[in-house]
């Protein structure tokens, strides 16, 4: 039997920890910005940042792992981490690669984005190559990039929309 309520608030953790992570590290990364070289700010934050959101997911899991959950309820909450893990450490990732955008600089520069980068392609090449030749592997890092940030979108959204629903006001009543 798997609690599907246990596992919305799971989502829903999973869902803040992706926006603070992209918010606490545009934030950072600007701050750094401020007093130093992007690039050397990026290099600073970065890391600690995904370390932090490895950590976030990590007490989630944990703590499913230890409440009186069902085992079912267990195994989905496992396999979910599994599958979201590199779109969460994406979050702060994706931060940094918005700001180097809009500053017109080449995010690559950045050794800790060559290192996400090269951690990540030690994941997806293995299965470009079970799927396909090499080439493939460009796709698969551009897919990567736009499935991390859609689900990012979608998980923000799915925190914001119940807010603006509330700042919105209740439905008007229908008249008779």
């Amino acid at each position: 039997m798997i609690r599907l309520a246990h596992l919305k608030r799971r989502m829903g953790q999973y869902a803040a920890l992706w926006v603070g992570g992209f918010l606490l590290g545009g934030a950072a990364i600007l701050a750094g910005w401020a007093v130093t070289d992007l690039m050397t700010a990026v290099d600073l934050v970065l890391p600690v940042l995904m370390a932090g959101v490895a950590l976030g997911l990590g007490a989630g899991v944990v703590a499913s792992l230890l409440s009186g959950e069902t085992v079912g309820t267990r195994i989905v909450v496992l396999l979910l981490a599994g599958v979201l893990a590199l779109p969460l450490l994406w979050a702060p990732v994706s931060a940094a690669v918005a700001i180097a955008f809009l500053a017109d600089r080449s995010i690559e520069y950045s050794q800790a984005y060559a290192a996400f980068q090269i951690g990540v392609s030690r994941v997806l090449f293995p299965i470009s190559q079970a799927i396909g030749d090499g080439d493939l592997f460009g796709w698969m890092w551009t897919a990567f990039q736009w499935v991390s940030s859609l689900v990012g979108f979608v998980s923000a959204l799915s925190n914001i929309w119940p807010l603006v629903r509330r700042l919105l006001g209740p439905e008007p009543a229908a008249e008779m």
